[in-house]
């Protein structure tokens, strides 16, 4: 069964006022286990950025204008996400967003029955209670230390995390998926590849051992001569 969370950033509130995406997050989720597949991309809006909107997830015009509008990348974007189900928190406000772009681009509209809100279930699971992202994330003892802005794809990396608490627990591995995936696919400014650290030798150079040659001179009896 595969599932994809998803998050977006946006210019404003509404699309039918002219608001556009700016940034899509996408974790892979299989039988409920990240596979560490991701899909993240910002998007050129084509309009300006009101500075209410710049203010929640730092993106600046000056920034997005180095990237691709939706309709050059919606055909990466309709192949990452297939027919899966979408995990959504708050699904209506992403969905009327995805649709009003795919609309745009002459494609067909998702069914909303394709979504899952998080939202929905929380709000289900813990009446009248905070169920914001950030909530959920105290709540499940998830770290969003990093959440300083709103951002598509480490909302959704988090979302992903309260997912699995929300339909009854998290999956044993599941920090563990997410750190051990060989590339993180970036665009545009955060694109680069996890390097694994080589460890460096420990093997004692020559000064280092008359260094210490010449510690253990001034030592009386040391240890480390009887051995």
């Amino acid at each position: 069964m595969r599932e994809v969370v998803l998050d977006t950033e946006t210019t404003g509130l509404d699309p039918n006022k002219g608001d556009r995406i700016v940034e899509i997050g996408c974790v892979e989720i299989l039988n409920h286990m990240p596979t560490g597949e991701i899909y993240h991309i910002y998007i050129d809006p084509e309009r300006d950025m009101p500075e209410e909107a710049q203010a929640v997830h730092g993106l600046s015009i000056e920034f997005l204008r180095d990237f691709k509008p939706f309709r050059d990348i919606v055909q990466g974007f309709v192949d990452f996400i297939g027919d899966s189900k979408l995990v959504i928190h708050n699904a209506s406000f992403d969905m009327k967003f995805i649709n009003a772009e795919l609309i745009g681009c002459g494609r067909d509209p998702l069914p909303m029955d394709q979504a899952i809100d998080t939202l929905k279930i929380a709000q289900q699971r813990f009446p009248r209670q905070k169920v914001n992202l950030d909530s959920l994330c105290k709540r499940f003892g998830i770290d969003n230390a990093n959440r300083v802005y709103h951002g598509a794809l480490l909302d959704a990396e988090l979302l992903a995390a309260v997912y699995l608490e929300l339909i009854g627990g998290r999956e044993p591995g599941f920090e563990l998926a997410s750190q051990t995936k060989a590339v993180q696919k970036r665009t545009g400014a955060q694109q680069r590849s996890q390097k694994v650290r080589v460890s460096r030798p420990h093997a004692a150079l020559a000064e280092e051992l008359v260094a210490h040659e010449a510690l253990l001179d001034g030592l009386k009896d040391p240890l480390w001569r009887r051995l």
